[in-house]
């Protein structure tokens, strides 16, 4: 029996939009097909689904979002895609428009920023709502980037008077003394992806001047300890390093009209053998505190390079497969067998 095929057509309104559409080698149209099981053909500036009709309504849905995604200027790439058509198979593609409703900031380039998945809508939202925010998930996910647009944010805004970024300076595998030149060319590898963001954000031109007055700050944790940290705007990146003691000291700097956003990845855990990391310590202490709210981002938000999210996920079962493992092997046999 011949299986019954439906066809929908979108009209699309330039081929501008088109062309974003399809992407570089027609990789975005072929990767929605790939997903969705449906067939593609351009008629002029109008698009011809063709399938079965439940794959066919999911990817009609889907090319409709993006298309308006491209009308309202955003740029839409394969990660965006697959999210489009994750929500929209949960019937849920509504809420790509709430996603990107907000721009939490303007780049240097004239670039908006703004929120790629409900992950990241519920962090910086969380950010604005609270003073202390705790951003947790796996690479890739923008923790670091959405903090520093939202710190960059609240400055232009006058809702703080400094941007203060810190990290641990935990050693993996490279020791600080080997590497060459005085303190501070020692930590600044550590510093570096805090660098690279505020670049993104506000120019290598505007960085320096910040800089200069001290309205930004960078420095490794350490340099924290006996400070009270008043109307700023403060970044704790790779809160996994910090030991218990470090959290804590960070925690009590805050001061008045301060925010305080902290970052980690509770899978990619440097400190030495033995060393409880203080963001886990944290997740249980202050779980119940009024004015602290904790984000968990998963593998969905992923925002980086499609194959990131593969990479997670492999580790993730990798994970697992060992634990299990391990407990296998850590059952003794009843006495007598």
């Amino acid at each position: 029996m011949e299986q019954f095929t439906k066809e929908r057509i979108i009209e699309v309104n330039s081929l501008e939009s088109l062309r974003m559409l399809f992407g570089n080698f027609d990789e975005n149209i072929e990767l929605i097909e790939e997903e969705t099981g449906v067939s593609i053909v351009t008629r002029g500036t109008n698009l011809v689904i063709t399938g079965n009709p439940q794959q066919v309504e999911l990817a009609h849905k889907v090319i409709s979002k993006l298309l308006d995604m491209i009308e309202r200027k955003e740029s839409v790439d394969r990660a965006q895609i697959r999210y489009a058509i994750q929500l929209a198979t949960e019937g849920q593609e509504d809420l790509m428009d709430e996603i990107a409703a907000d721009i939490i900031c303007i780049t240097h380039k004239g670039k908006p920023v703004r929120c790629k998945s409900l992950g990241q809508k519920m962090y910086v939202r969380a950010i604005a709502q609270n003073d202390i925010v705790f951003g947790i998930g796996p690479a890739g996910t923008g923790k670091t980037y959405l903090a520093m647009a939202m710190a960059i944010a609240a400055y232009k805004s006058r809702e703080v008077g400094r941007i203060i970024l810190t990290r641990p300076a935990v050693e993996a595998g490279e020791k600080l003394g080997f590497l060459p030149g005085d303190l501070q060319n020692k930590v600044d590898p550590y510093l570096r992806p805090l660098y690279d963001a505020l670049y993104d954000l506000i120019g290598l031109e505007n960085y320096l001047k910040l800089i200069e007055r001290g309205t930004i700050e960078i420095a490794p944790l350490a340099y924290m300890r006996g400070r009270t940290l008043d109307d700023s705007f403060i970044i704790l990146d790779e809160a996994q390093n910090t030991t218990s003691e470090q959290m804590k000291m960070f925690l009590t700097r805050m001061g008045i009209g301060s925010k305080v956003v902290i970052t980690g990845d509770i899978t990619q855990i440097d400190l030495p053998r033995g060393k409880k990391s203080g963001l886990i310590e944290a997740m249980n202490v202050l779980k119940n505190i009024k004015g602290i709210e904790f984000v968990f981002l998963t593998k969905k938000d992923v925002v980086r390079h499609e194959l990131v999210m593969k990479i997670v996920q492999a580790y993730d079962d990798f994970d697992r497969r060992m634990s299990g493992e391990e407990q296998g092997e850590n059952c003794d046999e009843p006495d007598g067998y």
